[in-house]
C-alpha cells in the first residue's frame, strides 16, 4: 500500500477509508456532518467557523486602521457652521444618522468582541485540540462524543446571536461591556443584549469542551502513556481546560447579571440604582485574566510539538515545561486586579502588582527551554519553523514588555493607552495567532492529506511577521508619547505613526490572503501527503493521512516518549534521516 492510500482492508473483508469519505449525495454528506459524533469532523466544523469570525474580526480591525489614517478636526464650513472632518468610516458608508466617533466605537467593539469571545477563545482547543487529543492520546474518540458535538452547536448559536448584533447595527460598549455604559447606552434596542448573550452562550460551549478534555486525558490514554508520556500539547490543553471549567462560570453570571439589569432595572451594578460598576469590574476580569491564559496555553503547546519535531531534538525540560503549564493555570487566578490599579486602593494595588510578576516565571521557563532545544538541534527551515521562531521573537517582546504594565509606578502613566494596546497584540496575536496558524500549517497535512506549496507558505509567514511589527510596534511608540486607546480623533503629531501602523496592516492581509489562497490549492491541487512529513513521533503521525474514522486499525501501544528523537526512528521515515536513532539501535 502506498503512504497515500487511505483505504484499508478490514478483517472482515471490508474497507474503511479516510474521515472526510461520505455518501455521494450532497444531502446525505450535509446530514453526516450535521449529526456526526467524530471529533475530527467537528473539528474542521470548528475550524472553518472559526476562520470566518477571524475574516469578520479582522474587517472590523482593518476599518479601524482606516478611520485612524486622519486624524478628526473642526473646521469652519462655508455657512460658518462647526462640522468634523477626518472621518473616513462614516464618509465611506455614508450613515449621516450616526456621527463618525460612534461608527468608530462600533467598529472597535466588534473587532474585540469578536475576536476575544467567537475566535480567539475557541480558536486552538475546539479546532486542533478536538482534532488531535484523542489521536495523541492513542483514543478512539473524546470520552463524551455527542456533548462534543452539543458544544460545537452551542457555539455556532453564540455566534448567531452575535451576527445578530452585528446586523442590527452593532454595540458601541467596548469589548469589555464596563457598566455603567453598557446599561445606559443603546437603551431602546436589544444590540447590547444580543451580544452579550452571544457571550455568555459561547461560555458553555467552553466550559463543555473543557470538561470533555479533561476527562479524555484522565480516562482515554493509551495503553503504555503515563502522565509524562503525554505531548507537552495535551499538557497545555489539559491546563487549558481547568481554566475553562473553573472561570467561565463567573463570567456566565456576570454577564446573566447585567442583562437582568438591564432588563428589569435591578441596581448590582449601575450607581445610579445603588449598584457599583467596580464590582462589575472585579467579576470580569476574575474570569478575563485566566481567559487571556486560554488563549495563550494552547499556542504555547502547538510551539513545544513544532519546535521538537522541526529540530528532530528532545525537548528541553519536558516535565519543566509541563508543570510550568498547570502553573500557569494557577496564577491565572491570582492577578487579575492589574487590570484595574487605577480603580482600586493602594494596598489592593501593591498586592496585585507583587502577584502579576508570578506568572512570569513559568512563563519563563518554557521561553528559556524553547530556546536550548533550538540549541545543536538539526533545524528544518519550513513553515512551521518559521512561525515558531516568528512566535518566539514576537511573544517575547509582549511578555517583556507586560513587565511595565505590572509595575505600579509606570503603569499608571500607560493604563488605557496604546502601549497596553500593542502588549496585549504582541502576547494575543503575536504569541495565540501566530501559533494556531503555525500549527495549521504543521497538521495541515494530517487534517487534510494534502501538502502545500512550502515557498509560498514561508512567503507569507515573512509577509505576516513584517507586518505585524510595523503594524504594532509603532503603537509602543505611540502609547509612551501619550496617546490614549479607543479614540477616533488625535493631534496631529500622532498621524505619521498612525500611517504608518495601517500600512502594516494592509501587510498582515496580504500574507494572510496569501495562506489563504494557498490552502486553497492544496485542497484542490496539492501532492497527497505522506503520513510522516516532518517525522513526528507522537501517535498521530502513526496513522493515515488523512486519519481513518477510528483514528487507528489497532489499539496503539506507547514504547517511547513523544521526543525520543536520540533514540527512535520516526514511523514511516527513512533511517537514513535519524543517525542519531540509528547508531542508538546498533
Amino acid at each position: 500500500m502506498s503512504t497515500a492510500d487511505t483505504t484499508v482492508t478490514l478483517p472482515h473483508g471490508g474497507h474503511e477509508g479516510s474521515y472526510l469519505d461520505g455518501p455521494p449525495s450532497i444531502m446525505g454528506r450535509i446530514w453526516q456532518w450535521a449529526s456526526t459524533v467524530d471529533h475530527k469532523k467537528i473539528s474542521v466544523m470548528y475550524l472553518f467557523a472559526i476562520l470566518f469570525m477571524f475574516f469578520l474580526g479582522g474587517v472590523a480591525a482593518l476599518a479601524v486602521r482606516l478611520e485612524l489614517l486622519d486624524p478628526v478636526r473642526e473646521v469652519t464650513n462655508a455657512a460658518g457652521q462647526t462640522v468634523q472632518t477626518g472621518h473616513i468610516l462614516q464618509s465611506l458608508l455614508g450613515a449621516t444618522e450616526m456621527s463618525g466617533n460612534e461608527i468608530y466605537n462600533r467598529a472597535f467593539t466588534l473587532h474585540g468582541a469578536i475576536m476575544v469571545f467567537m475566535f480567539i477563545v475557541p480558536s486552538v482547543p475546539a479546532s486542533l485540540g478536538n482534532f488531535f487529543l484523542p489521536i495523541m492520546l492513542g483514543a478512539k474518540d473524546v470520552a463524551f462524543p455527542r456533548l462534543n458535538l452539543l458544544s460545537w452547536y452551542i457555539y455556532v448559536i453564540g455566534s448567531i446571536f452575535g451576527i445578530a448584533s452585528i446586523a442590527i447595527g452593532g454595540v458601541d460598549t467596548g469589548w469589555t461591556f464596563y457598566t455603567p455604559y453598557s446599561l445606559t447606552t443603546d437603551a431602546d434596542h436589544w444590540r447590547v443584549v444580543l451580544m452579550v448573550m452571544a457571550a455568555f452562550v459561547l461560555g458553555f460551549s467552553s466550559i463543555l469542551t473543557g470538561m470533555n478534555f479533561i476527562v479524555t486525558v484522565h480516562k482515554l490514554r493509551a495503553p503504555g502513556m503515563g502522565w509524562f508520556d503525554m505531548p507537552l500539547f495535551i499538557w497545555a490543553i489539559y491546563a487549558t481546560s481547568i481554566i475553562q471549567v473553573l472561570a467561565t462560570p463567573v463570567i456566565g453570571i456576570t454577564l446573566l447579571l447585567l442583562i437582568f439589569e438591564r432588563i428589569f432595572k435591578i441596581g448590582i451594578f449601575d450607581p445610579a440604582m445603588g449598584g457599583d460598576p467596580v464590582l462589575y469590574q472585579h467579576f470580569f476580569w476574575f474570569y478575563s485574566h485566566p481567559v487571556v491564559y486560554v488563549m495563550i496555553l494552547p499556542a504555547m503547546g502547538i510551539i513545544s510539538e513544532m519546535l521538537s519535531v522541526h529540530t528532530r531534538k528532545h525537548i528541553f525540560g519536558y516535565r519543566a515545561i509541563a508543570f510550568s503549564s498547570l502553573g500557569i493555570a494557577a496564577v491565572s487566578f491570582l492577578v487579575w486586579g492589574h487590570h484595574m490599579f487605577t480603580a482600586m486602593g493602594e494596598l489592593a494595588a501593591m498586592l496585585f502588582s507583587a502577584l502579576t510578576f508570578l506568572v512570569a516565571i513559568p512563563t519563563a521557563i518554557k521561553v528559556f527551554n524553547w530556546i536550548a532545544t533550538l540549541y545543536k538541534g538539526s533545524i528544518a527551515i519550513n513553515t512551521p519553523m518559521c512561525y515558531t521562531l516568528s512566535f518566539l521573537f514576537l511573544f517575547s517582546i509582549g511578555g517583556l514588555t507586560g513587565l511595565p504594565l505590572g509595575a505600579l509606578a509606570t503603569d499608571l502613566h500607560l493604563h488605557d493607552s496604546y502601549f497596553v494596546v500593542a502588549h496585549f497584540h504582541y502576547v494575543m496575536m503575536g504569541g495565540t495567532v501566530i501559533a494556531f496558524v503555525g500549527g495549521i500549517h504543521h497538521w495541515w497535512p494530517k487534517m487534510f492529506g494534502r501538502m502545500y506549496n512550502e515557498k509560498w507558505g514561508i512567503i507569507g509567514c515573512a509577509i505576516v511577521f513584517i507586518g505585524f511589527n510595523i503594524t504594532f510596534f509603532t503603537q509602543f511608540i505611540l502609547g509612551t508619547r501619550g496617546m490614549p486607546r479607543r479614540y477616533a480623533s488625535y493631534v496631529d503629531e500622532f498621524q505619521t505613526l498612525h500611517v504608518i501602523s495601517t500600512v502594516g496592516s494592509w501587510l498582515l492581509l496580504v500574507g494572510f490572503l496569501i495562506h489563504f489562497f494557498n490552502f486553497v490549492y492544496s485542497l484542490i491541487a496539492g501532492p497527497k501527503a505522506p503520513p510522516n512529513p516532518w517525522g513526528g513521533l507522537t501517535l498521530e503521525w502513526e496513522t493515515e493521512s488523512p486519519p481513518i474514522e477510528h483514528n487507528f486499525h489497532h489499539e496503539p501501544i506507547v514504547k517511547h516518549g513523544p521526543y525520543d528523537f536520540d533514540t527512535v526512528v520516526p514511523p514511516h521515515c527513512d533511517p537514513k534521516d535519524f543517525p542519531l536513532a540509528e547508531s542508538h539501535k546498533a
